[in-house]
């Protein structure tokens, strides 16, 4: 709505960025008929996409093909589509390739802008973000280049990254961003190509060299984290493991743990000493044609008043935020989409589309329950152990945000006691449930974890398929835990499945029954 003054604008809610999570969170505010506004400095949505990767093809799968139709199922495969009233566009609409082009995300987020979010304001350069007025819980003020002013009583900050991270090495200037390294290959041929980073990024731009360069090294003081190790989807995938075997073959390509102490350009090289991390302080120096940053990239902070500058996690790449992915430090300043991971960092899926557009429709209701009074939305069910195993095992066989957001998003089923039922609400954080129900006497959680054991070889695992031995499962397998207040007392583990389907009367239903008729209060 328009205030008194022409050039200033206020609403409710502002969304910073028109990008996958600004265009996903405008999507439901939209629908849910609440006053906002999405701002966006470009002239489309999804710029990132337009730019980065710089190699054109994205990491994020896209299983066209899947054995169940149900939509809500086929989302667990599909990790590029956003969420929507009409469950459409679709990112498979635009791509049937397991690794896409950029390219088709930049067409699928236009389409999905249009027919979803319309109060996006495009060519809108915000320069300043500011309190309104002194104090907490006063608001926001932002202005745009062009004279603009927008006001808002709730701001969520959805820009993804702002700039690249650039490490603190003595001479760093002397390499190459991955921003602005040539693409094409042939510009490494015959050269000595030593990559900071062993990030998805590094592998990205090393790759592609394999055929041209003489020597390629990538390096980083810790060892390469694996996907199929860590069961991040942000680890290095399985794509790249050309790169390695040229490691292990003995090509003179390399992957080095070690801490680069300083980049120097000779008169014909540019010189690294290094100092490795895993070889009892050995130090070398190591001569490349070219050095290539690939450290990621970080949060703009510039844009922020010192009133409202919101504190950034450890390792200064993006903001520290509370379980409900508000600022620790501003209140009313959330954040959303890739910006908002610090609380699952290098875990869960927050970073990526199929994590985070889960993480944003939690948001939306936390946000109506704030600003709007709606109650936070929620099921009952009765003091009945089967009825309660029925509804865990139908989530758990269904609900695609558990399945992406494993081990963070979660149900909760809160005992209430007085009035004879339970209390279902579905897909919040398990820190924020933590918080909000820590005063209940009994809740349970419900999600899937990985399994926790150690395993040398990850494709040799031995299995034992009783369901006593549930918690040695090493897929992803449901786990009910139940809190006395805030600490977890007990949790029950239900076997892996091949297929994800719990429902096997012997190995699921009965076992899960059996625990529930065993907690006070339920049976």
């Amino acid at each position: 709505m328009m205030t008194a003054d022409a050039t200033t604008e206020h609403h409710r809610f502002v969304v910073l960025g028109a990008g996958p999570a600004g265009l996903q969170l405008g999507c439901f505010l939209q629908a849910g008929g609440q006053d906002h506004v999405v701002l966006e400095r470009e002239d489309a949505p999804g710029g990132f996409f337009r730019r980065y990767p710089r190699h054109r093809r994205l990491i994020s799968l896209n299983k066209v093909h899947t054995l169940d139709q149900d939509p809500e199922i086929r989302l667990r495969w599909d990790w590029n589509s956003l969420l929507s009233p009409s469950s459409r566009p679709l990112f498979a609409e635009y791509s049937s390739e397991w690794f896409p082009h950029a390219d088709a995300m930049v067409a699928y987020l236009a389409d999905y802008q249009r027919a979803h979010v319309p109060a996006v304001r495009f060519d809108t350069d915000i320069r300043e973000i500011a309190r309104v007025g002194p104090g907490s819980g006063s608001g926001f003020r932002l202005s745009a280049a062009d004279g603009r002013v927008f006001t808002c009583d709730c701001l969520i900050v959805a820009t993804g990254w702002g700039g690249p991270y650039v490490p603190d090495i003595p001479g760093i200037e002397h390499a190459i961003g991955y921003e602005d390294a040539p693409v094409a290959p042939e510009a490494y041929r015959g050269k000595r190509v030593l990559f900071i980073g062993k990030g998805n990024s590094a592998f990205e731009s090393a790759t592609p060299l394999l055929d041209h360069a003489a020597l390629v090294h990538l390096a980083s003081p810790r060892p390469t984290r694996l996907a199929w190790h860590s069961k991040h989807p942000g680890d290095v995938r399985g794509q790249y493991g050309a790169l390695l075997d040229g490691y292990w073959f003995k090509t003179l390509h390399g992957v080095l743990e070690c801490v680069i102490e300083e980049i120097r350009p000779t008169e014909d090289a540019v010189a690294v000493s290094i100092a490795y991390t895993l070889a009892e302080g050995e130090r070398e120096v190591l001569e490349y044609d070219m050095v290539i940053r690939c450290t990621g990239f970080r949060m703009d902070e510039t844009v922020f008043s010192a009133d409202c500058r919101p504190r950034l996690a450890p390792g200064g790449r993006f903001p520290a935020t509370g379980p409900d992915w508000q600022s620790v430090d501003v209140d009313g300043m959330y954040f959303a989409g890739t910006l908002a991971q610090a609380r699952d960092t290098k875990h869960a899926s927050s970073p990526f589309i199929d994590g985070f557009r889960y993480n944003v429709r939690t948001l939306s209701r936390l946000l109506a329950e704030r600003y709007e009074h709606r109650s936070l939305d929620h099921h009952t069910l009765p003091f009945d152990p089967t009825a309660l195993a029925d509804t865990m095992l139908g989530r758990v066989n269904w609900s695609s945000a558990l399945w992406s957001q494993f081990e963070y998003l979660v149900d909760v089923f809160v005992l209430d006691e007085d009035h004879g039922q339970i209390l279902h609400y579905e897909e919040l954080p398990e820190d924020y449930a933590v918080a909000r129900f820590g005063d209940r006497r009994h809740f349970y959680t419900l999600g899937l974890r990985w399994g926790r054991q150690d395993h040398s070889d990850v494709f040799a695992i031995r299995r034992r398929p009783q369901p006593e031995h549930a918690a040695e499962s090493a897929f992803l397998h449901p786990v009910v835990r139940r809190y006395r207040h805030r600490e977890p007392v007990v949790e029950q583990h239900l076997l892996e499945d091949l297929l994800a389907q719990w429902r096997r009367p012997d190995r699921h239903v009965e076992p899960l029954r059996a625990f529930l008729r065993g907690q006070r209060g339920v049976g």
